[in-house]
């Protein structure tokens, strides 16, 4: 007979006493006392098989571990977003580098970013833009690049004007063994603040402009001010 089955027939005998209504699981002495109840009314003539009991208590030590296993990763979770809480902190107010091809126009800093070039490209085009998704400012890098390319925009269009404040995108084509290919372009942003995570949801640094974004996220961190 199983613990369940005995629990069932201790119904119809006496009762056992499992706690107040408040505690609803089996501590490890409820698990004992109610094996050594089992033992005492086990039919003389069918006794306890020594495999189902080893069993049995097998299977509360497993669930017991597992439960302590549980709350120790539960408390090592909470330990690591305190210590990236306090690592995400100390980048407001800082420039971060992100795997986005858009940037936020302020008004006043230039814009600025990266262009990944692999091995190496050619004359490579910076297209800006607007959230209309028309174009507003071309910028060209002539001569050979290799590596991670750095750009800036200043703001300005075509016709050296300033542009209203907003986010913009950036497109960039480069010749690559002769051939027009598109590539990747990262841009900067200014972290304004942080939001705390928790154990199920990630710690995010708030970017002007871009809201929140996860911190290991971040690529880079370029300091307060741009080049």
């Amino acid at each position: 007979m199983n613990i369940s089955g005995y629990i069932n027939g201790l119904r119809e005998t006496e009762p056992v006493d499992l706690g107040t209504p408040k505690d609803q699981q089996l501590k490890q002495e409820d698990f004992f006392q109610l094996l050594t109840q089992q033992l005492a009314y086990q039919d003389p003539f069918k006794p306890a098989d020594n495999a189902d009991m080893i069993s049995q208590m097998t299977a509360f030590s497993t669930s017991e571990g597992i439960a302590s296993m549980t709350k120790q990763v539960e408390s090592l979770n909470s330990v690591m977003t305190s210590s990236q809480a306090l690592q995400a902190s100390s980048l407001v107010g800082q420039r971060v580098l992100l795997p986005v091809n858009t940037g936020h126009w302020d008004g006043k800093a230039p814009v600025d970013g990266v262009i990944v070039t692999g091995s190496g490209v050619g004359n490579l085009t910076i297209t800006v833009e607007n959230e209309k998704g028309q174009t507003v400012r071309t910028l060209n890098l002539t001569g050979p690049h290799k590596g991670n390319v750095p750009f800036t925009w200043d703001g300005l269009n075509n016709n050296g004007e300033a542009l209203t404040l907003g986010n913009y995108k950036f497109k960039v084509n480069g010749l690559v063994n002769g051939a027009g290919t598109e590539l990747n372009a990262l841009v900067f942003g200014k972290v304004s603040s942080v939001t705390l995570g928790s154990g199920t949801s990630p710690n995010l640094v708030n970017v002007v402009g871009m809201g929140g974004v996860p911190l290991d996220k971040v690529l880079e961190i370029a300091g307060g001010t741009s080049a």
